[in-house]
Formats: structure tokens, C-alpha cells, sequence
């Protein structure tokens, strides 16, 4: 009898150390920043916030999360168009809602941007391409969002106008970098590197510079920064913000950019941390700040509900016996 016959089974491989750090370190990341606001503004901020909320803001924030959705969706289903993956606008809705929803409920706040693409690549044959696909729509809506922070920033007095020369100078040198790097991906070799480089580089030709698609990108992403924005503004004022909004669009802005470290405890981290800092830095009150990330936090939230219904629906067995979909 051979060893094989008598060995055991193999043994499922263990996680890598590093991914399950980094699993651990990002919630427990955005746990000590929520920590620390506690303990130097209190838990008044973050109840008196709540209890601010009242009904025209809970429409508010659900009549500009339907808007902001419906162009994520539609950002969505352009670039996966351009990567030649069929994504209907009406399915990109619905996904996107579930997204927003995890999104605002999960650690990380991006485990619902990974829920759609893996659906979405399974439901059209192809994992890698519809994850790419989501990948390249989010890093396209990052960078408008860069671009329009930079130039509002820039424009209005904030706590971080005096470095916004270094800052803009640096993400020019970042796009050149990048655009360098591009003319400079080998047009053939079979190693990992050159294979990934020349996928990365057809994917933005394709699916992001088409003429077909670029400027619907731009658009979407435009009208998507400018409703956070106008939900951070109600917030601020439900939380009892009376700033002039020359004032108080560079504050909201700010938080809006600390959304994007994957370091939330259900959105909350971040966020509130920036908001209390760059509301006492410009001369209104930390407390003030923490108050406005955590109603904005819940209207977001309540924004998000439709896609709740969405994930019980699709949860639901609706597959005939025998159907593998």
C-alpha cells in the first residue's frame, strides 16, 4: 500500500499572517480612532446627533441616495461595458444599493463593493474581468473626487488650503508617473508583471478613455461627489451647524476624503475623527464635528435601506431543482 493510501487528508492551507493582520487591524483601526473621540469629546456628540434627525432629512438623504446610486450604477455599467462585460443599468442599481448597504453595516466599508463584483463576474462567466471592472469604476470616482477636492479646496479658505500647492504638485507627478509607466508596459512577455501591466493598460484604454465612456464617467462621478456632499451639508446642519456654506463645504469635504481609508467600524471611524478636527481647526468645535460624521453616518444608512430589501429578495430561493445560475 502506497503512502498516499494511508495518509490522512491534507489539511486546509491556513490564512496568511499578513491578511489576517490586516483583517484584524482595520476594524480594531477605526475602533481606536472612535475610542479616542469618546474620550475627548464624550458619547454627547454622538447621541445629541442622533437625536437631532428628524424627518425632511431622513428624505433628504434618500432622495440624494437615489440619485448618487443610480449614477454609481450607471459609472458601473459603463466601464464594464468598455471591459466587454454586460452589465444593465437596471441589474447595476440593484447591485449597487446591496453595495451601499453592506457598505454601511459591514467593517472596512468596501466588503459590498467586493460582494458585487464577485456576483457580477459570476453571473457574466468571468470573475476577474467584472472584479477589474469595479476596480476601475471605484479608482475612477476616487480620482474625480480628488480633482474636485483639490479645486474646492483650493478655491474656499479650509485648514489645509496653505498645503494644497505640494498636494496638487504631487498628484501631478503621480499622473505623469503614471502615464510614463504606461508608455513603458512591454507589448510582449510572458512573465506575471508584464501580463498584469498590459491587462491594466488595455482595461483604461477600454473601459475608462473609450470615447463612449470617459466622459459619462466624469459626469456620474461629478454628480456623485456633489450629493455626499449636499448629505454632509444636511447633516451639518442638523447637527446645529449654522456656518455660511463657503465655510462648511471644505469641512464636509474633508470628512468625505477620510470615508475612503478602509478603516470604519460600519462607516464610523474615520470619518468622525477628520470631522472633529477640521471642524475645531476652523473655529467651530469638535463636538460639532463628531455630531455632524455621525448623523451623516445615519443618514446614510437609512439611505442605503433599499438595498437591504434587495439583499432579502435575492436571498430568496427562486432557482427551479437542477438550475445552476
Amino acid at each position: 500500500m502506497s503512502h498516499a493510501a494511508v495518509a490522512g487528508p491534507v489539511p486546509a492551507a491556513a490564512p496568511a499572517p499578513s491578511r489576517s493582520f490586516w483583517a484584524w487591524a482595520r476594524p480594531l483601526a477605526g475602533l481606536a480612532v472612535l475610542a479616542a473621540l469618546v474620550w475627548s469629546v464624550g458619547t454627547g456628540p454622538f447621541l445629541a446627533g442622533l437625536r437631532l434627525i428628524d424627518a425632511p432629512a431622513l428624505a433628504a438623504a434618500l432622495g440624494i441616495g437615489a440619485v448618487t446610486t443610480v449614477c454609481c450604477a450607471w459609472r458601473w455599467s459603463l466601464v464594464a461595458g468598455g471591459l466587454g462585460v454586460r452589465l444593465p443599468l437596471r441589474a447595476a442599481v440593484a447591485h449597487c444599493y446591496r453595495a451601499v448597504f453592506l457598505n454601511s453595516t459591514l467593517p472596512g466599508g468596501v466588503l459590498g463593493d467586493v460582494h458585487r463584483a464577485v456576483r457580477h463576474g459570476r453571473d457574466a462567466g468571468d470573475v476577474a474581468r467584472g472584479v477589474r471592472a469595479v476596480v476601475w469604476e471605484r479608482s475612477a470616482g476616487q480620482v474625480v473626487q480628488l480633482v474636485i477636492a483639490v479645486a474646492v479646496l483650493a478655491a474656499l479658505p479650509s485648514p489645509v488650503r496653505p498645503y494644497l500647492p505640494a498636494v496638487a504638485a504631487g498628484l501631478a507627478a503621480v499622473a505623469l508617473a503614471l502615464a510614463l509607466a504606461a508608455r513603458a508596459v512591454p507589448r510582449s512577455g510572458a512573465s506575471r508583471w508584464a501580463r498584469a501591466a498590459r491587462t491594466a493598460v488595455a482595461d483604461v484604454r477600454a473601459g475608462l478613455l473609450a470615447r463612449r465612456t470617459w466622459l459619462g464617467v466624469v459626469a456620474a462621478s461629478a454628480v456623485v461627489v456633489a450629493g455626499h456632499l449636499a448629505t454632509f451639508v444636511v447633516a451639518a446642519r442638523t447637527a446645529g451647524a449654522d456656518a455660511p456654506l463657503s465655510r462648511l463645504v471644505p469641512l464636509t469635504l474633508l470628512a468625505l476624503l477620510a470615508m475612503g481609508l478602509p478603516l470604519n467600524v460600519g462607516g464610523f471611524g474615520p470619518r468622525e475623527g477628520v470631522a472633529a478636527w477640521a471642524f475645531a481647526a476652523a473655529g467651530l468645535t469638535a463636538a460639532q464635528g463628531v455630531a455632524t460624521g455621525t448623523v451623516y453616518g445615519a443618514l446614510v444608512l437609512v439611505a442605503s435601506l433599499p438595498g437591504a430589501a434587495v439583499l432579502l429578495v435575492r436571498r430568496r430561493p427562486t432557482a427551479e431543482p437542477g438550475d445552476c445560475r
